[in-house]
């Protein structure tokens, strides 16, 4: 009764069960009484690294041995969690995971798979690739799949990554993100049926695929078919999907099916969920659709609050320079169309419509440099080739 009395007053100088105690206290005996020996040192030093300071980071990572607790079954992948997704620290996680292999003796899948994800960070695309492919040999999953197809993207190789699409979905039929990984790969080498085939294919096993609903949305608005599209976009509203996106989207199909009213109220809600990344692109929307009633006056404003929200919105600059022009003020419109250049040199509009300016108050030349520009960006604008004909012939008779 004494011994036990004692060895309760030993212990109680800290909080008995908490992770602190026990990698402060030595584990040479049965007892947490504290080891003087030499060998009870080492292990106080060992486990020194894994004892978090006040105001310091939890576990001091330049001073842990890898290799110790590389070979820790429970401990290693704990470790390499912490490094990899709390820590960032991706070469640490990968030295690890390389002695964690290496003590697995090449023979676990899963450690292979996070050595691939690290040289997938890092950039090592062939190493990374390497990784996967070994760690399918050992063990197919879907996520080794998706990895894989991911590597080949960035190595621009899509039709490797469509292959490993097409074995990922043979090893586990109906999985939709392989299918909707292959979908993705379609729409960005530009063959628009085969994705959206795809998309739909998802949605057979799936009914409730975000992603799926959305692109077919956006294929039939872009189709001409709006009033389609907005059952699409709707039916993400009745799953519960409310931002700002899907009302702004309902909205344009509203506008583009000839429901103006419905289409306001849309984008007022579309406001209401908004912030200052996607809050530009509705006020220049909501422009849009007052020019088309014409109130010119609320366009105005729109693209007005759209600049404040965005002053690198090249469209609504575009825009405003067009209302500008209508009010007869040119320099104000010539200074939107340049800005607009500035802005965005790829957009087609605002290089047509400066050389229509520059006609009509008579520099030619600058005309002729943008109409140029035009063409370059969009060769087959029918407008852009008369006015380019028109002022080639001018030049010729010179």
């Amino acid at each position: 009764k004494q011994w036990y009395q004692r060895r309760v007053a030993i212990t109680a100088g800290g909080r008995p069960g908490t992770v602190e105690q026990a990698l402060r206290t030595s584990r040479t005996a049965a007892t947490a009484r504290p080891a003087t020996t030499a060998s009870g040192r080492y292990v106080r030093l060992g486990t020194a690294s894994m004892v978090s300071e006040p105001g310091g980071p939890f576990i001091e990572v330049a001073n842990l041995n890898l290799s110790k607790y590389a070979t820790r079954v429970g401990l290693n992948k704990c470790l390499f969690d912490y490094f990899f997704y709390k820590e960032g620290d991706v070469r640490t996680a990968m030295d690890l995971a390389a002695l964690a292999t290496k003590a697995a003796e090449f023979q676990d899948w899963w450690w292979k798979q996070q050595l691939g994800k690290c040289y997938y960070r890092l950039g090592l695309y062939r190493d990374a690739q390497k990784q996967f492919e070994s760690a399918i040999k050992d063990q197919p999953t879907v996520d080794n799949y998706l990895y894989l197809s991911k590597v080949f993207i960035k190595l621009d190789q899509p039709l490797s990554a469509l292959e490993t699409f097409e074995s990922g979905m043979n090893a586990f039929p109906g999985e939709t993100s392989l299918i909707v990984g292959c979908a993705r790969v379609f729409e960005g080498i530009g063959d628009q049926p085969k994705s959206i085939q795809a998309y739909r294919q998802s949605l057979v096993y799936d009914a409730s695929c975000v992603e799926a609903i959305a692109c077919i949305g956006t294929q039939h608005f872009y189709s001409d078919m709006p009033e389609i599209a907005l059952r699409s976009f709707r039916r993400l509203l009745q799953m519960g999907v409310v931002n700002t996106e899907v009302y702004n989207n309902i909205g344009l199909c509203c506008y583009h099916a000839q429901q103006f009213d419905m289409a306001i109220t849309c984008f007022e809600r579309a406001l209401e969920f908004s912030d200052k990344t996607n809050c530009a692109d509705v006020w220049y929307n909501i422009g849009t659709v007052a020019v088309s009633t014409g109130d010119l006056t609320l366009a105005e404003h729109a693209f007005q609050l759209a600049l404040i929200m965005d002053n690198n919105h090249a469209e609504a600059y575009n825009n405003l320079a067009v209302l500008m022009i209508r009010q007869d003020k040119a320099e104000r419109a010539r200074a939107y169309y340049l800005s607009a250049i500035a802005t965005n040199p790829d957009l087609y509009e605002a290089h047509y419509n400066m050389s229509i300016l520059s006609q009509q108050l008579g520099d030619l030349n600058t005309a002729f440099k943008e109409i140029r520009k035009a063409l370059e960006i969009f060769p087959d604008h029918v407008d852009s080739k008369n006015i380019y004909d028109n002022l080639k012939q001018y030049f010729t008779m010179l």
